[in-house]
């Protein structure tokens, strides 16, 4: 059965401050059989006059709605910044799109984030998030090592990276595919807000330190920003050894048990962020002909994208499925919402805006990252 997609938000790849994430799918469509990119969109013309060109595609609108009405595609992609994802993924379900792949992190807020979810439900549209890195190497290799109990029972979870949620989202998706998306009782967090940082959109802390825990008795303990506590990128904690993902000076997966120190984990040539390339790969890539690679694994996104349409023609819920970035995102959205209202927040997560863009913008944490509202301690006698 064929299939065909547009694509929303195609983004400049000349421009240094977008991501052009688009160009990326678009790869990754091509390279299906049974699928045909039709249409793309994007506010700025230039732009999707450009991505049309370089994929072969014959319609190109402005206006994304306007595309749904006159194209009626089976799959969009959504490339946009975070806090448009919602009104389009729920605009997509709307017109009867059937799967829709949206672009991590969810949305920009914890109510749009419910919406896109609900929204899809609703209409019966298959809704993905790209998060791409449950089909690398280094996460099924530990998920192997952990399931098969080369650390024992799992006790605690840990987190580092430069932010909780543009990229710290890949991490919380992480944990939440480690831990076999178990629920979370409550969730504590705290932000420095001295140096908010505004990236695609959202607000980004400085640094956050987030504690949480599972329905298992399972803790969860991430540390972000350049000051960051942890020096990889996952550490899972069992009772009888722990396992390294991303460590500063290690391979991309290592493990220590009881009877061992450390010992690199092999995942061929799949990285912590991207695969790396075949030798081979090197010299073909300065031939100005031929394929973009022979022997290279796909990267991930195509690796994503390829689950997407698989289980769209399958009929089944995929690993990328909404559900599971709702649950995940959760803890990040009740870790602002915590440090908002300086105490530990039980899950579900009542809010629906976004407490860190409350946070900055109220002024209730200064510049110094401490709330503003919270009396001084009282300094002693000398």
């Amino acid at each position: 059965m064929g299939y065909t997609v547009a694509v929303v938000g195609t983004g400049n790849p000349e421009d240094s401050d977008t991501f052009a994430i688009a160009y990326r799918h678009a790869r990754a469509y091509e390279r299906l059989d049974g699928v045909e990119m039709v249409a793309c969109a994007d506010i700025v013309r230039e732009n999707a006059v450009a991505f049309a060109d370089t994929f072969g595609i014959e319609r190109i609108y402005e206006d994304y709605e306007q595309m749904l009405d006159i194209v009626g595609p089976d799959i969009v992609s959504v490339c946009t910044p975070p806090p448009t994802h919602a009104e389009i993924v729920t605009g997509c379900a709307a017109a009867g799109v059937r799967a829709v792949h949206c672009e991590k992190p969810m949305a920009g807020t914890w109510g749009g984030c419910r919406a896109m979810v609900d929204a899809c439900e609703t209409h019966g549209t298959q809704l993905t998030i790209n998060h791409q890195r449950r089909f690398a190497a280094p996460y099924t290799e530990t998920k192997r090592l952990l399931d098969g109990g080369r650390i024992g029972p799992l006790e605690r979870i840990e987190l580092g990276g430069p932010d909780l949620y543009d990229y710290g989202t890949h991490l919380f998706d992480m944990a939440g595919y480690l831990t076999d998306q178990q629920p979370v009782e409550w969730v504590l967090g705290q932000v420095d807000c001295r140096d908010p940082e505004r990236k695609y959109g959202l607000y980004q802390e400085t640094e956050g330190l987030l504690r949480w825990r599972y329905d298992s008795g399972v803790d969860g303990f991430a540390s972000t920003g350049s000051e960051g506590l942890l020096d990889c990128q996952l550490r899972l904690i069992g009772e009888d050894g722990e396992i390294e993902i991303g460590h500063v000076d290690g391979p991309p997966v290592r493990l220590r048990t009881a009877e061992s120190g450390w010992q690199s984990v092999d995942t061929g040539r799949d990285g912590v962020w991207r695969v790396q390339p075949h030798p081979v790969d090197r010299v073909l890539s300065r031939v100005p002909v031929g394929p973009d690679s022979l022997l290279a694994d796909p990267p991930y996104i195509e690796r994503a994208i390829a689950e997407v349409v698989s289980a769209l023609e399958e009929g089944r819920s995929s690993t990328l499925a909404a559900e599971n970035a709702l649950q995940t995102t959760e803890i990040v959205f009740a870790g602002w919402e915590s440090a908002r209202r300086g105490g530990r927040v039980s899950l579900p997560l009542t809010v629906d805006g976004n407490p860190l863009e409350a946070i900055v913008e109220d002024g209730s944490v200064d510049r110094g990252g401490v709330r503003g509202n919270r009396p001084e301690a009282p300094v002693a006698d000398e």
